[in-house]
């Protein structure tokens, strides 16, 4: 039988996640220290409150509250706290400490990140954060490492499990989004505060970390422009299916240039048409998917679990064995690339392409008008759909619907032309705007 030396693991929060891991470490010790070269050892669990109901039947003499003594008697840290405090003065101290630390903390990475990943260079730590971003889905060590040669052109992804569930029942079962959310609380896909996932801040959050990591530049949590689905109605859902489209919230990260064609990066986060044709249009339930575009590796994807505990732990499990094989063989971790250090663009400078509906009078010349509107702006039609007249009794003159599908252009020159369509006189309202994404 093959003896293998301990590395002490210190494990940071016992919840949905933490208690998985830790099952999965006392269960599978030896299969674990087979593939690691080491025995992986829980030395211990960091909790709030030792009398606190846990998911996992684990050890009592494995909790304490007491997580400094904790880290500064391991060498690999697993933060599943999440938050930015405590969470990040506990991995600060643990990098300090010469431990490889290991997270799954996206909002801490995407507004610290850089902090965090100065002071493992430092002491030449290494931290880990496959569980960040689309839980089970193995994505950053392939940007990291595996694509690492290549040049990636644009990452867009489906990365918040909740609001695809809700998206796609609006889709599938034309339920309201009130009555698609309120069946995903029911279900523990949404929390009783559904906010960070359906106004876009959970999605925001990993589209800094992908960004960050794909284009080797720290692209800050602020930078990235957001948008949820509070404002995606039945009725746009059930126009994009008869367009040959499906709405879903995607986060997109891409390699762009700007007006004076300098090379740039931009992020953001918004509810688009994606054609039924594309992969990413048949992500169904609370699943995840991300799409790479690279240079020399071609259309990527990547699909699976984005959330759950034994699911997430299987990402973490991943990592803490890499930390692992790390200390048998020595040496120090893998610096953060930044190398590229290329300017973050505003939403203004990206290319895309709108489809607008109007509400609009139904007289002759409409048509023309809205289309000289787009034409001074510099935005070219591609697509155009019209209902017939509506005629309203007392409520005034008979209504129509256009539909207008518009060709790539700035992000700057389409808001600008919904601004002009909304103070024409013959447009009575516009009633939904959306992006066009992977057509």
């Amino acid at each position: 039988m093959i003896e293998y030396r301990n590395v002490r693991v210190a494990l940071l929060g016992a919840g949905s996640v933490g208690s998985q891991v830790a099952r999965l470490l006392l269960e599978q010790a030896d299969e674990l220290a087979g593939r690691a070269g080491a025995g992986l050892e829980l030395v211990g669990i960091a909790v709030r409150d030792l009398d606190a109901e846990r998911d996992v039947d684990l050890p009592k003499e494995l909790f304490t509250t007491d997580a400094e003594s904790l880290i500064l008697g391991a060498d690999i840290v697993v933060e599943l706290i999440g938050g930015i405090e405590p969470a990040k003065t506990l991995i600060l101290q643990a990098l300090s400490s010469g431990a490889d630390v290991i997270t799954g903390n996206k909002a801490l990475l995407a507004s610290h990140g850089p902090e965090l990943f100065e002071a493992a260079e430092q002491v030449g730590a290494q931290l880990y954060y496959e569980a960040a971003v689309a839980g089970a889905i193995p994505i950053i060590r392939p940007l990291r490492e595996s694509l690492a040669g290549d040049t990636i052109v644009r990452v867009m992804g489906i990365v918040n499990g909740t609001t695809n569930f809700i998206l796609d029942r609006m889709d599938t079962l034309g339920e309201s989004l009130d009555d698609a959310l309120s069946i995903a609380t029911d279900l523990g896909y949404a929390e009783a505060d559904p906010t960070a996932d359906i106004e876009g801040y959970d999605a925001a959050q990993k589209a800094a970390i992908l960004a960050s990591l794909a284009f080797h530049t720290s692209v800050p949590l602020v930078a990235v422009h957001r948008e949820g689905i509070t404002g995606v109605s039945h009725e746009q859902v059930e126009a994009a299916r008869k367009a040959g489209y499906v709405v879903k919230l995607l986060a997109i990260c891409e390699r762009i240039s700007d007006d004076d064609g300098k090379l740039g990066v931009a992020a953001r986060v918004h509810p688009a048409l994606v054609p039924l044709g594309h992969p990413l249009a048949a992500v169904h339930g609370a699943k995840n998917a991300v799409f790479v575009e690279a240079e020399a590796a071609g259309d990527l994807m990547f699909y699976g679990a984005g959330a759950g505990g034994v699911e997430t732990a299987s990402a973490v499990l991943g990592d803490l064995v890499s930390a692992a094989r790390r200390h048998v063989i020595g040496g120090p971790g893998l610096a953060e690339s930044n190398h590229a250090d290329l300017r973050v663009l505003p939403l203004g400078s990206v290319s895309t392409s709108y489809q607008i509906t109007l509400d609009v009078a139904d007289q002759p010349g409409v048509l023309a008008t809205v289309a000289g509107i787009l034409a001074q702006h510099g935005v070219s039609v591609e697509t155009v759909q019209q209902t017939a007249g509506v005629t309203r009794g007392d409520e005034g003159p008979a209504t129509a619907t256009l539909i207008i599908g518009t060709h790539r252009a700035r992000e700057s020159s389409l808001a600008a032309t919904v601004d002009a369509l909304t103070n024409a006189a013959v447009v009575n309202s516009v009633t939904s705007v959306l992006r066009i994404e992977g057509a």
